[in-house]
């Protein structure tokens, strides 16, 4: 008989199954008897549904549809001074229902295409859209909704703005009955109504009116094809309060007329006649009329910006906010402006129509801005000149330049480091280089003049073109970027990511207050610390964490107080002399925009930094305009009204303090030398420089430490009067070895007016 084995095989159970080990009782063994089994996963997953729809159902029939949350309930916010006492108020609602009639189609239509496409066949919520807009915010991609026109009707009528998971619990809940118990078209009527388009206008009959100066059913598909546009971040794309946000604007738009094509309720050929259409100037509430506005449309979007509160959220108002504007320094600013500049304009030349002013002031210790300069009358003029982001900057850039090249050690064409006593070519038209090849590079200098060798103090000092362009090029367009960038220029400035060899000439366009953050750097030592519009928020006498603001070092010292040191030069010897009038040691750069639409002056004390910015606007269609002949003068240039407004506003806002001398520690080769003339014996090369420099030039202006009281010496003689360039480009076409214009925000063609100086 064969033999049969009377133990189990290793490895099976008892009814011969591979894979689990049991002992002869049939019970698992080692480390399988921690592993659930099918049954008791079974059970758990049954027991978390039979959970899940339990408190779905409890929620269902504990939530109520509550009554409306009247826009009575609505609670101003309070905006302060610094010093605590009232700067505005602000939380008027201003809104007016319609019936959905009263809606063209065409306007219900966009609004659908812009928010919820499937709005009449989908349920009330979407939980796969609320799950992906929650993982990418989780991820990082920014805060986004996942909410259906039906959840944003209940949070806008019924609930509040609170970013919390029982409102948003209560949304759920109340969105599914509400579809349940009232019909699409009231939903969407109550939609429309209730949703907030911005300038302070709630539902589409106020916004129809603010915008476009008609009723709701008489807008057009351009028309309401904007407003549905307004919905995803009404104060953002408000076109008429920021001009640079215009393409975003137009891509939204664009989004909106696209999606109704693809919907069927438009045709390509509707689609292709359609034009965007310019809303009309805004008109603000007489309590933010004056400086008010500007300072509140600006702590608004510092808040926003910042992610203290978002724009819901802060339009349900009740927040005291105390910001860092000293009331004092601010009154300071207006009177400056209106002494130097608006007293001056005269209703008889039609170009001062065009005169706007911008300005922002920071102290560079603590990086609070501690005034800010809009324009003359919020309720005027709506666009904020302190923050809009639409116009070149100019020469103010030229100092970036040089402090990249001290960074980074950078050397000319011939090897030799860049530093304030280094010769440049100051020929006009000179053609740039990079590695002994042209790159097709060759801007003009203001007024076509030549200057032949000279050193980068004298080249600041006069704001040569040709220098400035080609030391651009010797540090690398990427460097100066970036160092634009660590001194506080926002990295999505237009004009900025995307220019090359024009870079060096500032065909960027960030805000005034982006500048002077930038200037504020220099002034600490290139010691960078974010700026602040708000001190304390405080809602019920609760106070709201405000973020940390870490100080990052931008710049070595070395390399920001050896651009200290050439800028003081500009204010004692170059063109920015008139800012002398503050009767305190200085250091500021002047600067022109192409077709001199804009004119700057930007500059610091060891206490103060301030950017002061005059700019050409036409009243009417907002395009921007020269400013020859404002105000009297043949050109506007930064050491004009720019220069003078900053030197009285200074002078006022520093007057309790005691001058205070630059204290500087240069890189090595920038030290003061008895001479600076690049005359003689040195004979550069283009763009290369000589070892040393020449004897026989003028002296860099002094470098002090310590405390000292002395005024500078003011100026004897006004600024000249330069005639008006013709806008002759460059003989030479640019290679395909170094491109020196950008694409995109800013398309600036590579070719330079000459009248980019001062």
């Amino acid at each position: 008989m064969p033999r049969h084995d009377i133990h189990p095989r290793r490895g099976t159970t008892s009814g011969g199954r591979r894979g689990v080990h049991t002992d002869m009782s049939g019970q698992r063994t080692g480390w399988r008897r921690a592993l659930p089994t099918w049954r008791t996963m079974l059970g758990t997953v049954l027991l978390f549904l039979l959970l899940l729809v339990g408190a779905l159902v409890a929620g269902y029939l504990l939530v109520d549809i509550p009554p409306a949350n009247s826009a009575a309930k609505a609670q101003s916010n309070i905006y302060l001074y610094s010093d605590g006492s009232e700067l505005a108020r602000d939380g008027d609602v201003n809104r007016q229902n319609v019936q959905l009639s009263q809606v063209p189609r065409h306007v219900q239509r966009a609004v659908l295409a812009a928010e919820d496409r499937d709005f009449y066949s989908e349920s009330a919520v979407d939980p796969a859209a609320m799950l992906r807009a929650a993982w990418n915010t989780a991820t990082g991609k920014g805060r986004q909704s996942g909410s259906t026109i039906t959840q944003q009707y209940v949070k806008n009528y019924y609930l509040g703005q609170e970013q919390t998971l029982t409102r948003k619990a209560k949304e759920f809940f109340i969105a599914i009955k509400l579809d349940r118990e009232v019909s699409k078209d009231n939903i969407l009527l109550g939609y429309l109504n209730s949703s907030y388009y911005g300038r302070n206008a709630y539902g589409i009959q106020a916004a129809a009116q603010a915008y476009y100066g008609r009723d709701a059913e008489e807008l057009t598909l351009a028309q309401g094809a904007y407003l549905a546009t307004l919905l995803n971040a009404p104060s953002l794309y408000d076109i008429t309060a920021h001009p640079g946000n215009k393409p975003r604007v137009l891509a939204r738009w664009n989004y909106v007329l696209d999606g109704m094509v693809k919907q069927k309720w438009l045709s390509p050929g509707e689609r292709a006649a359609t034009r965007f259409p310019e809303p009309r100037p805004a008109k603000t509430s007489p309590g933010l009329a004056g400086q008010r506005g500007y300072l509140v449309e600006a702590v608004k979007e510092y808040l926003r910006g910042h992610h203290i509160l978002d724009e819901d959220t802060l339009r349900a108002g009740g927040y005291r906010i105390t910001t860092t504007i000293s009331k004092q320094r601010q009154n300071a600013f207006v009177k400056a402006v209106d002494t130097r500049l608006m007293d001056r304009l005269d209703d008889s030349r039609p170009v001062d129509r065009f005169v706007r002013a911008g300005g922002a002031s920071i102290d560079p210790r603590t990086g609070r801005v501690v005034a800010l300069y809009g324009g003359i009358d919020f309720a005027k003029q709506y666009v904020n000149g302190a923050t809009r982001s639409d116009y070149q900057v100019g020469s103010t850039f030229k100092p970036i330049v040089f402090a990249s090249a001290v960074q980074h050690h950078s050397t000319t064409q011939d090897g030799d480091t860049i530093t304030p006593h280094t010769v440049y070519d100051g020929t006009n038209k000179r053609m740039t280089v990079s590695h002994g090849r042209a790159t097709g590079f060759a801007p003009a200098n203001e007024d076509d003049r030549s200057y032949g060798p000279v050193t980068v103090t004298e080249a600041t000092d006069k704001s040569v073109n040709a220098v400035y362009a080609q030391m651009g090029i010797d540090v690398g367009p990427d460097k100066v970027k970036a160092t634009a960038v660590d001194l506080g220029i926002p990295a999505d400035t237009p004009g900025l990511a995307a220019s090359r060899g024009a870079i060096s000439l500032g065909t960027a366009t960030p805000s005034v207050l982006d500048m002077t953050q930038a200037y504020a750097t220099l002034a600490q030592h290139g010691t960078h610390r974010p700026y602040s519009l708000v001190d304390k928020v405080t809602k019920n006498d609760e106070d709201l964490s405000l973020p940390d603001r870490e100080e990052t070092t931008a710049l070595p010292r070395e390399a920001a107080d050896t651009t200290t040191s050439i800028l003081r030069d500009v204010v004692e010897n170059g063109t920015g002399t008139a800012a002398q009038g503050a009767g305190r040691p200085a250091a500021g750069k002047t600067g022109t925009a192409e077709n001199d639409k804009a004119a700057w002056f930007a500059g610091y004390t060891p206490d103060l930094a301030t950017v002061v910015a005059v700019l050409g606007q036409h009243p009417e269609s907002a395009a921007q305009e020269p400013l020859y002949g404002a105000g009297g003068l043949p050109r506007v240039n930064g050491g004009d009204f720019p220069a003078q407004i900053w030197a009285d506003y200074t002078a006022a806002a520093l007057s309790s303090r005691p001058a205070r001398n630059f204290d500087l520690q240069l890189a090595p080769g920038a030290e003061p030398s008895p001479s600076d003339d690049p005359s003689g014996s040195a004979s550069p090369s283009a763009g290369g420089s000589p070892a040393s420099p020449s004897p026989g030039g003028p002296s860099p202006s002094p470098t002090g430490t310590g405390t000292g009281t002395t005024a500078p010496t003011p100026p004897t003689t006004g600024p000249g009067s330069p005639t008006v360039p013709p806008e002759t480009p460059p003989a030479t076409e640019p290679t395909n070895d170094f491109p020196t214009t950008g694409s995109g925000d800013d398309d600036l063609d590579w070719r330079l007016k000459r009248d980019w100086g001062d």
